[in-house]
């Protein structure tokens, strides 16, 4: 807390608050012309003795609120077959119908659904009984449904509804249940008894956050769905898919099925991850996360509106009440998880391609890095290392000096990442290949529907796929990993093709001819059936059929190889159980684009280390878009270049001088700020926080942010502008209002909210400071390792009243649960702290020091600096930059540095 001209820094412990702001009321109307109203106002029966009268009655419905009645893939809906299922026909007024349009075949307001006939109060909330008189069109309506709705805490709702009389699939992951009901809640619950609908409203604005009232509520064996009003346009989240950061809602349809596809629109992508986060009128934002791992769509509509419907589990969901963006998502990752803090490297330059060919090309790449001054942490390898693509196997001609590539690596604080496939070769010899069996041996492996090993196809050619559902697969994975380390000592895992992807539909074999092969309604997944290039649904799994566990495959192996790591290095993961890469983009503009999308939604999504291929996977590289990708990837919060087989290469070496040069600037930037990235993730594993950040988390009343996504900030403070277009030498930006700052020269912009075009040569990255922030830098190195020892460059970005402060978390880089286990230092820079300073914890900063402070924006030049009472040499530009140098502060100790 900044005022008069006094910087002070305050070495502690643990040091975090946040600040809710109440916003003004903004009450969100019920969405009367096409809703579901309460019993008092639409009975449930359906009318059919007067088809004219009824015609007229849908006619009411304006398009938007129109709720698709019809929604199967491909077919061809007439009147006949629409008013079979008792809804509304009316062709739209503009086409196309269906999957993107508006839909001919709707629910009329009195299609029939459920009744709430009872309802207890239960210790955490309430529990009630649902019934249904009329059957609907899918099998096996559940006609009697439990619904529990649960006050888990004051802004967190839950509410699962479920089937009494039969057990149904749960995702089997542990989230923290409630014990008693919330005290003070910040959302109001209202019912509707007929038709059954649940209605949340923000307590202190009495604004809609959920209404199911819109639409009717379906439950069968395989096709669960449930609708809802949106309060505002502005929704994100909803991965994995390449669209803009700010959702479509004209008639947008997101699908959800892990599918190993190369990213593109409107296609089900690598992940799955049913959450989103809505910005209300006013600033407040809440969060919605649907607990279902069943393949599902997501239908957007323009009323706004939305539905989600899946082909099985149940329905149990979660309303988070924020009310700004950052708490929705620190709200939500308390139930899914708290990003792990990543082990320190993870956060470095990472090279990889597929087609090095041999260990001693991979070895050449590493050594011009090194000779042209270029940083790197970490050097992969594709499948080139494996013999004949074996898992667990190295080539003895190609790939015979592996271990001594990785053996320099170590010398020169260097890492190695190896790819893994889960497909496990089922061809070789007996005896000849352990992996597979002992696997055998184990009983380790995915079997079909007839008990046997599933015989799929991906690299090595016919494979089995390990069930990592099982945790004897742990352990047979652990062993494998192991040995292997033993003779290549790798350091990470690169963990590919676990979707999972098979060359194959199902099986060698084929699958069988069942509703779990071809459901009554199939989402809209590329291929068109749940086994396109993947395996069958009705395989067996130890804790339920692939139907069920198919988008869980990855999260699994990921659970799995994080486990064998921490056993065999006794050292941190990448994050929780892994990190992100978001799949093989293309060397196009538009993919430098759309990576920017990609990673804020991850961030939203609580998996912060996330990045895109750099310079793009597929298609030649471009020299311009490769330093521009360069550019932008050295603040991706994961940063790895790579691309495919046959394409030129695309490290920085390979292209000319200038190109070269300006990507090493890049990089070395990246080494430079990575005090702060280091910092940011401490926050992600602490709090929840999000490390690449959108413009609307920190600016959300000013709705001009809400849709950005060409640019993003590093936590609060450092805003990223990056050129995404060719051949220009400018890029426009946003600045939101306020007061910015230069990074490199400390020049101020005062912005009223306004877009503003800056000069951006081929050689740089327009970045700037947000006032009121000190963010500490390091002179950076070819690693982080010895970058991280380097001293301190404080930059202070002042506000008009001089105020700034800013933070650093410090630990050994790599040890497990080192911020649990109190081993780490945490200094909180401040001006003017009057109160007593005391360092708590120091552990791995005592060695730290800082150097040199910049002051951006001292209005008048001083006349003595004064450091811990004594005077200090210093400069003063005409752009009103102080800068105080041979400081020789350590950050075990607190200090003061003033002028007058």
């Amino acid at each position: 807390y900044l005022h008069s001209n006094i910087l002070k820094v305050q070495v502690l412990s643990s040091f975090y608050t946040i600040t809710l702001c109440r916003m003004q009321p903004h009450r969100h109307p019920l969405p009367a012309p096409g809703s579901q109203t309460p019993d008092s106002l639409v009975g449930t029966g359906v009318n059919d003795t007067a088809a004219a009268s009824r015609r007229v009655a849908c006619g009411v419905i304006p398009e938007a609120w129109r709720f698709d009645c019809y929604p199967e893939r491909g077919a061809v809906v007439t009147r006949e077959l629409c008013e079979a299922r008792s809804c509304c026909f009316i062709p739209a007024s503009s086409r196309p119908a269906g999957r993107n349009g508006i839909p001919w075949c709707f629910y009329p307001r009195d299609f029939p659904s459920y009744s709430l006939v009872s309802m207890n109060d239960t210790s955490t909330g309430q529990k009630g009984t649902l019934v249904r008189e009329v059957k609907t069109y899918y099998p096996a309506d559940v006609l009697t449904l439990e619904v529990e709705i649960r006050h888990e805490t004051d802004t967190r709702l839950r509410v699962r509804i479920t089937d009494p009389s039969s057990p149904r699939f749960e995702v089997p992951i542990s989230v923290p249940a409630a014990t008693e009901k919330a005290d003070s809640p910040a959302y109001v619950v209202e019912l509707s008894r007929r038709p059954f609908g649940l209605i949340v409203k923000r307590r202190s604005t009495g604004v809609v956050l959920l209404n199911t009232t819109v639409a009717p509520l379906f439950y069968a064996d395989q096709f669960l769905q449930m609708s809802t009003s949106l309060q505002s346009r502005f929704i994100y989240g909803l991965g994995e898919h390449r669209s803009a950061f700010l959702h479509d809602l004209q008639w947008n349809t997101l699908t959800m099925w892990a599918r190993d596809v190369p990213p593109t629109e409107q296609t089900n992508l690598y992940g799955a991850h049913p959450f989103y986060l809505a910005m209300e009128d006013g600033g407040d934002a809440h969060g919605f996360f649907l607990l279902n791992s069943n393949a599902m769509d997501v239908v957007l509509q323009p009323a706004p509106a939305l539905t989600w419907r899946t082909i099985g589990g149940i329905l149990d969901f979660y309303v988070f009440l924020g009310p700004d963006p950052a708490s929705v998502i620190g709200q939500y990752v308390e139930v899914i998880g708290n990003p792990s803090m990543p082990i320190y490297w993870a956060l470095g330059y990472h090279l990889c391609r597929w087609g090095y060919n041999t260990s001693n090309s991979t070895w050449e790449v590493v050594k011009r890095l090194r000779n042209y001054g270029i940083p790197q942490d970490v050097q992969w390898n594709d499948i080139d290392y494996m013999d004949r693509f074996l898992d667990f196997t190295l080539d003895p001609t190609k790939f015979a000096t592996l271990p001594d590539l990785v053996k320099d690596l170590h010398a020169h604080d260097q890492r190695y990442v190896m790819i893994l496939d889960p497909g496990i070769s089922s061809v070789q010899p007996e005896g000849a290949y352990w992996p597979y069996d002992e696997g055998l041996r184990r009983d380790v492996f995915i079997k079909d529907a007839e008990g046997k090993p599933l015989i799929g196809k991906v690299w090595p050619g016919l494979t089995a796929y390990p069930d990592f559902s099982d945790d004897v697969t742990h352990d047979w994975w652990f062993d494998n990993l192991q040995r292997f380390h033993e003779k290549v000592p790798f350091d990470g895992l690169w963990i590919d093709m676990n979707e999972p992807s098979n060359f194959l539909d199902g099986s060698t074999d084929g699958c069988p001819s069942n509703s779990l092969e071809n459901p009554p309604y199939t989402p809209g997944i590329l291929g068109g059936l749940l086994r396109a290039k993947t395996l069958c649904a009705s395989a067996q799994q130890k804790q339920s059929i692939h139907y069920n566990m198919h988008s869980l495959y990855g999260l699994m192996e990921a659970k799995a190889s994080a486990s064998a790591l921490k056993r065999i290095l006794a050292k941190r993961p990448f994050g929780m159980y892994s990190g992100h890469w978001l799949g093989d983009n293309r060397s196009q503009w538009k993919d430098l684009y759309t990576s920017i999308a990609g990673i804020l939604t991850f961030n939203l999504l609580g998996i912060p280390l996330v990045g895109a291929d750099i310079c793009g996977f597929s298609e030649e590289p471009q020299e311009e878009l490769c330093v521009r990708w360069t550019q932008l990837g050295a603040f991706y919060p994961f940063a790895r270049n790579h691309n495919a087989i046959v394409m030129k290469p695309q490290d920085p070496t390979a292209f000319g001088p200038l190109a070269r040069k300006a990507m090493k600037e890049a990089l070395l930037l990246r080494y430079s700020l990575f005090p702060i990235l280091y910092t940011l993730f401490h926050h992600a594993h602490v709090h929840g926080h999000t490390v690449a950040r959108p413009l609307m988390f920190e600016f959300p009343k000013d709705v001009r942010t809400y849709g950005i996504d060409k640019q993003f900030l590093w936590g609060r403070s450092l805003l990223v502008t990056p050129v995404l277009d060719p051949g220009v030498d400018y890029v426009d930006g946003y600045f939101p209002e306020g007061l910015w700052y230069d990074y490199y020269t400390g020049d101020s912009l005062l912005s009223a909210g306004e877009d503003l075009r800056l000069q951006a040569p081929l050689d740089k990255i327009n970045l700037h400071l947000r006032e009121g922030s000190i963010s500490p830098t390091q002179a950076p190195n070819l690693t982080l390792w010895v970058s991280s020892g380097q001293p301190l460059h404080l930059v202070s970005a002042l506000s008009d009243d001089g105020s700034a402060s800013g933070d650093l978390f410090w630990d050994d880089g790599e040890s497990i649960d080192a911020y649990e286990n109190d081993l780490y230092s945490y200094i909180v820079f401040d001006r003017n702290v009057t109160e007593a300073l005391k360092l708590v914890s120091n552990v791995e900063a005592t060695y730290i020091t800082v150097e040199t402070a910049s002051f951006y924006g001292v209005k008048q030049k001083p006349g003595r600096v004064l450091v811990n009472s004594q005077d200090a040499t210093f400069t003063y530009r005409d752009n009103q930059v102080l800068t105080v140098g041979d400081l020789g502060l350590n950050l075990s100790r607190n200090f003061t540095i003033s002028w007058m």
